[in-house]
């Protein structure tokens, strides 16, 4: 919805000064509150979507008063997914544009994208972040589901997310994560920018927040909710950090060279930003790859592969 800015010089010379953020990321301002249509302002769900499917979008975020112990506001956003006919339409919020073109979930017409020539659809960010870090309880049906976060920072260039062929190139970095239900609790999720894209250029970010990982995955009522997002600007980079455990690739797979904790859960990316394996590196170890670059993250450490 309706972007917003800062009128306060001191808060925009305050974040010139730490880098830039993401506006509206405390979930603090609402556009169209109290009608079905109700959004986080700057940020957009079905509601505001595109398409040839978007008169079938229905509501599925609101705000909610139900925040975190030790939050400095008052509201975070309730994003909640919806069963049609045996369907789920995952909850999804972005800092871009819903393009719902199919019925089906998973069809390469479902898509979020940003639109560069209108601010209610973009982000613009031209800093190199650390990392992408927000506040989340997350409650789903299954123990098995996990939801998704996916944040791409790109060119000038109308990116889609999941990203196809046509965007791959405007890649500058991505962050991505799929995390568990929290069990009720609120968990400050941290996850870092791998910088190895085609293009050079930032200028914008599109994040995406979903209650399942997979398209039309999980039950209708799971939700996630969402405050204090927001972008970390650390004095030592992905590399310096990468260096304190890696892995490599052999013939025989996956192979960690050095020692990580026996119960550190490990997740392996594409460079799509896809989550391909999660577990321990006993789990990972041995894991067949295409041929191709991949992203390995763990707690607060991410390190890349690649596989010939």
């Amino acid at each position: 919805m309706n972007k917003i800015y800062a009128s306060c010089f001191i808060i925009f010379f305050t974040f010139s000064a730490m880098g830039q953020q993401i506006d509206n990321g405390s979930m603090e301002s609402w556009d169209a509150l109290g009608s079905s249509s109700e959004e986080p302002s700057n940020w957009n769900s079905f509601m505001s979507a595109t398409g040839g499917l978007s008169l079938f979008g229905s509501q599925q975020v609101e705000q909610s008063t139900d925040i975190r112990m030790g939050s400095d506001g008052m509201y975070c956003a309730r994003v909640f997914s919806k069963s049609t006919l045996g369907i789920v339409a995952n909850g999804n919020l972005t800092l871009g544009r819903i393009n719902m073109g199919s019925s089906t979930p998973d069809s390469e017409d479902n898509f979020n994208f940003t639109v560069t020539s209108n601010s209610d659809f973009s982000q613009e960010l031209t800093t190199l972040p650390d990392s992408i870090a927000f506040w989340v309880k997350f409650s789903a049906s299954s123990t098995q589901d996990s939801a998704r976060i996916h944040a791409v920072i790109h060119d000038a260039y109308e990116l889609r997310d999941p990203i196809n062929a046509a965007s791959l190139p405007h890649v500058v970095g991505a962050a991505g994560l799929n995390y568990a239900k929290t069990n009720g609790s609120w968990v400050r999720k941290s996850v870092p920018f791998i910088y190895d894209g085609a293009s050079s250029t930032p200028e914008f970010i599109l994040v995406t927040f979903t209650t399942n990982k997979t398209p039309g995955g999980g039950s209708a009522g799971d939700e996630i909710l969402l405050d204090d997002i927001s972008l970390i600007y650390n004095t030592s980079s992905i590399t310096e950090v990468s260096n304190k455990f890696w892995a490599n690739y052999t013939e025989e797979g996956l192979n960690f060279s050095k020692h990580i904790a026996s119960n550190e859960i490990l997740n392996v990316f594409s460079m799509s930003g896809i989550c391909i394996g999660s577990g321990t590196t006993e789990r990972l170890s041995g894991m067949r790859l295409e041929s191709g670059m991949y992203f390995i993250s763990g707690n607060n450490q991410s390190f890349k592969v690649i596989a010939y």
